[in-house]
């Protein structure tokens, strides 16, 4: 069963009964909604006026729901994420850790090449030339020593949105605003996949940023990324104004964890996909494969 998203942009209450999410809204006329807690995969709380107990986040944090929190500009900022996240968790801990630089380097390999494939794979739907990528794509050497994945990042932003000089910029220009959007919740997708095959979100194979709690996350994640693209892509195409993150935007956006990537030959929800991804991650620092399980745009 695919997993669900849900968004809570207006003020409600949420409680749990009988292993169901129940959410009330202090305007009397709305009714009181049930949602199997075993079915959600993803909440992004918005509105300041949300009140949550302390026993919906324990069965959430129980059933491995990434909860996402908003600031007071609906930018998502926070993520909850369980403790233990699998039964062999000390274990899957210690491989990763023990993980040699060689090792990493050539994950992080894998990583730029299939992230350069699948942005090459976009701009071909698109009709915009796009064989320079794919000969990068090839060209990656181990840890990226020639730093393809930024060559190849400024060719592709350069020619997907067809805006004179954009740049993909945190606080850059529209659509800037829509992508930091879309991988917030990628990442709470990569960072829930990763705690349930029993690693550390915070080790990452390349990120090594002190401050940065999801390092991991951030590697990982990168491949995903043309997939927040492509429904950038199309809203742009459907809208006349993505100055402001609408709702009907945001849930757009929030559709990312159901969208159909195809990994190992057959289409699978992203959200589904992703833990193949983070599972195969583990086989690599356990030693049984040494390569990553990606999906192909």
């Amino acid at each position: 069963m695919i997993k669900r998203t849900l968004f809570f942009g207006n003020p409600a209450y949420l409680s749990a009964k009988n292993e169901q999410l129940v959410v009330s809204y202090p305007d009397k006329e709305q009714e009181t909604k049930t949602v199997p807690i075993e079915d959600i995969g993803v909440i992004v709380l918005e509105n300041q006026q949300i009140t949550i107990t302390n026993g919906v986040l324990e069965k959430l944090t129980n059933n491995n729901v990434a909860l996402i929190t908003c600031n007071q500009y609906h930018m998502p900022i926070g993520l909850l994420m369980p403790l233990s996240g699998h039964t062999e968790q000390t274990e899957r801990f210690r491989h990763q850790i023990e993980a040699s630089l060689p090792l990493k380097k050539n994950l992080w390999q894998q990583t730029v090449s299939a992230k350069i494939t699948n942005q090459a794979g976009l701009l071909k739907e698109k009709g915009i030339p796009m064989r320079k990528m794919e000969l990068w794509a090839k060209e990656v050497t181990s840890g990226d020593a020639m730093n393809h994945e930024a060559r190849a990042a400024v060719y592709y932003w350069e020619k997907l949105f067809n805006i004179e000089g954009f740049t993909r910029q945190q606080k850059g220009l529209p659509p800037n605003n829509l992508l930091n959007y879309g991988y917030a919740i990628l990442r709470g997708i990569t960072a829930r996949a990763i705690v349930s095959s029993g690693m550390l979100p915070t080790l990452g194979i390349f990120h090594r940023n002190k401050y940065n709690a999801y390092c991991l996350a951030d590697d990982i994640m990168e491949p995903y990324r043309p997939y927040v693209d492509l429904i950038v892509y199309h809203i742009m195409e459907t809208e006349d104004n993505i100055e402001e993150l609408t709702v009907n935007i945001k849930k757009e956006l929030l559709s990312i964890a159901s969208i159909d990537v195809k990994i190992d030959g057959k289409n699978s929800p992203l959200l589904v996909a992703m833990s193949r991804t983070t599972n195969s991650l583990y086989e690599c620092f356990q030693g049984s494969t040494r390569k990553i399980l990606y999906p192909v745009f």
